[in-house]
């Protein structure tokens, strides 16, 4: 099952766009001589909102799940980490069983888009992008075959997909504006690549993060924006993309205490002097290490 789930950098792919009216000829179901036969080729890339709805399914915490269940891959050439659904060494998904998806309520946006893969475009000058929509046509899925016509709207109605589109969404669009500003942007320092992966998909590190008197320091939140984000997945979800706008293109999203900023500086003077101290140290006990002997 590949290129289910099109991240808005991802694809080299020129398909055929279609749009919500655009009609289908598609079925899947129990008895079908493909059946679980994507799921036995599975390339699943999940979204924040997919790792929120399966560790709550299986009781794990954010980082059990990435633990147990996923593979980290890069999503772009600047290395935005991204994660897979694990498979075994065959390529079968691990939520398959004799049944079909052991998790088929909860199953990730790929799986119920399929057979179509989906994309953002942003056009010059536009101010909100477009989602366009192509079929996946893969060699042994059968279910193209069927007589069941639709439009592509009230096939994803039948998917249920609406509630996670929403959620998508204002994370699909932080992708698609990094995307969107190209090479201006540049490769993010590795601090801010960890921060990404934190907030995107390990939200209980993230917590950790956002509740840590470092933060609070450096923040202006109220009690009770900070109540909600110690016991609600979706908010801190959401909060956490409007951390990375602030972390990747200096939005300010989240208003700052007074002189947070220089003391960050003040505080980065003093790490780097530290380290400038310990290299002419490091380099000091070298040449005396060289000449002791002498």
């Amino acid at each position: 099952m590949s290129e289910k789930f099109d991240l808005p950098f991802e694809s080299n792919l020129v398909p055929k766009m279609l749009d919500l009216g655009s009609r289908l000829k598609f079925r899947c179901y129990r008895g079908i001589s493909c059946y679980n036969a994507c799921c036995k080729k599975a390339d699943i890339t999940l979204t924040p909102y997919d790792v929120i709805r399966l560790k709550d399914r299986l009781g794990k915490s954010s980082s059990e799940f990435l633990r147990d269940h996923t593979v980290p891959f890069r999503m772009d050439k600047d290395g935005l980490p991204g994660v897979k659904l694990m498979t075994d060494d065959e390529g079968v998904c691990n939520f398959m069983n004799e049944a079909g998806c052991s998790v088929y309520s909860d199953r990730p946006t790929a799986c119920r888009y399929y057979p179509l893969g989906h994309m953002s475009m942003l056009s010059t000058g536009a101010k909100s992008d477009e989602t366009h929509y192509f079929l996946v046509h893969e060699e042994h899925c059968k279910g193209h075959a069927e007589e069941l016509e639709q439009s592509i709207a009230e096939y994803l109605k039948s998917q249920e997909t609406a509630q996670y589109d929403e959620m998508n969404r204002e994370w699909m669009q932080l992708m698609l504006k990094r995307r969107s500003m190209g090479p201006t942007v540049g490769r993010p320092p590795e601090a801010t690549l960890q921060l990404f992966f934190m907030a995107s998909y390990d939200l209980e590190r993230f917590r950790r993060f956002v509740l840590s008197e470092n933060f609070r320091n450096s923040y202006q939140l109220d009690d009770s924006t900070y109540e909600v984000l110690a016991k609600e997945d979706l908010s801190l979800m959401q909060f956490g993309v409007r951390f990375m706008r602030q972390a990747f293109f200096g939005e300010r999203t989240i208003e700052e205490q007074t002189g947070a900023w220089e003391r960050r500086v003040e505080q980065r003077k003093e790490v780097w002097e530290a380290r400038r101290q310990a290299e002419i140290s490091r380099h000091q006990q070298a040449e005396d290490e060289k000449y002791k002997d002498a």
